[in-house]
């Protein structure tokens, strides 16, 4: 018998919502640690080294996001690893995530006037005080407004989650539809969540690219 679409079940899709935040943020975060070792690998004079770095990016962009995470999430089992569903899905999400942020970030460090770092050079600074003190702060900058857009993509893709049961905004959404038997007052409610937290961002994202190109 199918239930009439209520608070409580409005309440149900807010705590997806918050899940799907926290995951977006895990994988923002291990990302960025994977990535920014990426970037500096990818502008590593160390032909090895860039090609390693470059293989990587190469593999995780050219492979579907849902691929990655049953790979992750039936993959620990298949070796006789006991991973509870949320890391195996969240360890993807950054690896996924670190192939992104890394080209995004290589990019930047690779846009810094190379005048910059020759100047740093003629200073007698070495290459990793050059890059610690000169190139990675410019570079930073460049590349606040595409990381901060690439967040709200993430976000938005770990709706992908809901397909290994991961219980995210679109998970409750799904359960919710099917024991109200209204799916389309369900997702739209669903899509006003993902744009109230999306919208404000992307404006943000916008704002900073504005505001880099004046200065």
């Amino acid at each position: 018998m199918f239930q009439e679409f209520s608070l409580s079940h409005v309440n149900f899709m807010l705590s997806g919502l918050v899940w799907t935040i926290g995951l977006a943020i895990i994988a923002l975060t291990g990302g960025s640690i994977a990535g920014s070792v990426l970037a500096l690998m990818a502008v590593s004079r160390n032909k090895i080294v860039r090609s390693i770095a470059q293989l990587y990016i190469f593999v995780v962009q050219g492979t579907p996001l849902l691929v990655t995470l049953f790979i992750a999430y039936f993959g620990a089992n298949y070796v006789g690893v006991e991973v509870p569903p949320l890391v195996a899905i969240s360890i993807a999400f950054s690896f996924y995530a670190a192939a992104f942020l890394g080209e995004i970030w290589r990019g930047s460090i690779q846009s810094v006037p190379r005048g910059q770092n020759e100047g740093a050079h003629a200073l007698g600074l070495s290459r990793v005080d050059a890059m610690r003190y000169i190139i990675i702060p410019q570079a930073v900058k460049i590349a606040t407004p595409p990381t901060v857009g690439f967040f709200v993509m993430l976000i938005k893709n770990t709706s992908l989650a809901s397909v290994v049961s991961i219980t995210e905004l679109t998970r409750t959404a799904q359960i919710v539809s099917n024991a109200t038997f209204k799916p389309l007052q369900v997702y739209l409610l669903a899509a006003l969540f993902y744009f109230l937290v999306c919208f404000p961002l992307t404006i943000v994202s916008r704002k900073l690219e504005v505001r880099l190109r004046k200065s």
